[in-house]
């Protein structure tokens, strides 16, 4: 791994990760499993920098938080449990409100290039506030883009994007504001990330095997 850089975590893509034996995965994924690209101690640590970035910008004004469902619960659950105890601890408190969207845009490890945007019905309360979109993985960014223009008609104040992991593709057309992995190319798993549904009860970020993805591999 690389830490040089400025605002976030770059995994090489030279980088094998680390052999499941080192840690402890759950036994009915450990055939399935190539290895473990980043330990859940490594990404617990990342979130807690992120919420500090995050409030030194946004400060004290209200923001709604608003969580891509389902892959980016765990990282939005994290990051606001975060948030909050700075703002017990800190000069900085900022208010935060809830809500929901769900997107979808894969069928098993393929991106199917139409997305499908399930909820924002409700977003009115969105107007002339600051919103902070969690999202698990951006990888073209195609899905995100899509989510910034519904989002635009609401007009919100301010949007920020924090995506804890940012997949290195030449198709490429978006960058969140706030990042807290940049990854290769492969289709990773566990911390609420799945394939197909499954998964998302591992802890670590581990990348899939072919065997898994057969195995898993939607009907």
């Amino acid at each position: 791994m690389d830490n040089s850089l400025e605002n976030y975590v770059k995994i090489d893509d030279d980088f094998e990760g680390y052999p499941l034996h080192l840690f402890c995965v759950p036994k009915h994924y450990e055939d399935d499993l190539q290895s473990i690209l980043i330990p859940k101690g490594c990404v617990d640590d990342r979130i807690e920098r992120l919420a500090r970035n995050i409030c030194e910008e946004l400060g004290k004004e209200p923001t709604v938080a608003l969580c891509v469902l389902k892959g980016g619960y765990k990282f939005y659950t994290d990051l606001l449990d975060k948030i909050q105890a700075l703002g017990r601890t800190s000069s900085v408190s900022m208010p935060i409100s809830l809500d929901f969207i769900r997107l979808k845009s894969y069928h098993n490890d393929q991106s199917t290039g139409e997305i499908q945007v399930i909820g924002g019905d409700n977003l009115e309360n969105l107007q002339g506030k600051n919103v902070l979109i969690c999202e698990d993985i951006v990888d073209t960014g195609r899905t995100m883009t899509k989510l910034l223009s519904l989002l635009d008609k609401y007009k919100p104040k301010k949007v920020r994007v924090a995506s804890l992991f940012v997949k290195r593709t030449t198709s490429s057309i978006y960058r969140p504001e706030y990042v807290g992995f940049e990854i290769p190319d492969k289709f990773i798993v566990g911390y609420a990330l799945d394939y197909n549904e499954h998964f998302r009860d591992l802890s670590h970020i581990c990348v899939i095997n072919e065997q898994g993805k057969r195995k898993y591999a939607s009907k």
